[in-house]
């Protein structure tokens, strides 16, 4: 088993707060809860239509995560920072994308719905791969907040493997 290797940077680290609040922004994604992630992590949102495995992003080629179907039509690309320059990577999405600051006591820690957890039966546990239809490949937590769910990714697990075994 390869062992991941951690930077000196962590990205989650820019979940901050200011006076008991979080900025977070939410990204759609179809099939499982939308997600937050920490607003100071976005490097850009790009309008961007064709689905993709890779990204050209300020003269880098970025992975992309994709939060919907090949089938579907894309039409955003968030670019998102990583411990690394290598590590960025970009989640490939449909919809409107939104800021969000939610009181840090209005953040409630819930269960993932049966609903959205899909077998794990189909992850390549040779290369240890996240797989995009596996929620629970790259679910860090799921929250509630104003009774919407959403879910908080481990984005340093998606970019380690996106990178590490695709770049």
């Amino acid at each position: 088993m390869r062992q991941m290797l951690k930077h000196s940077f962590e990205a989650v680290s820019l979940l901050t707060t200011t006076n008991g609040m979080l900025d977070v922004t939410i990204i759609p994604a179809l099939d499982q809860p939308d997600w937050l992630v920490p607003s100071g992590l976005i490097l850009s949102i790009d309008e961007y239509s064709e689905y993709t495995q890779f990204y050209e992003w300020q003269q880098q080629q970025i992975a992309v995560f994709h939060m919907l179907p090949s089938h579907q039509t894309p039409d955003k690309m968030v670019i998102l920072e990583g411990n690394t320059s290598a590590h960025r990577i970009a989640l490939q999405t449909s919809g409107e994308v939104r800021q969000l600051q939610a009181r840090i006591s209005d953040v409630k820690d819930v269960e993932l719905p049966e609903h959205f957890i899909k077998s794990n039966s189909n992850i390549d546990t040779v290369h240890e791969r996240v797989k995009e239809e596996v929620v629970l490949s790259y679910l860090f937590q799921t929250v509630m907040i104003d009774n919407m769910l959403y879910l908080v990714p481990d984005l340093d697990k998606i970019a380690h493997q996106l990178v590490d075994l695709d770049g």
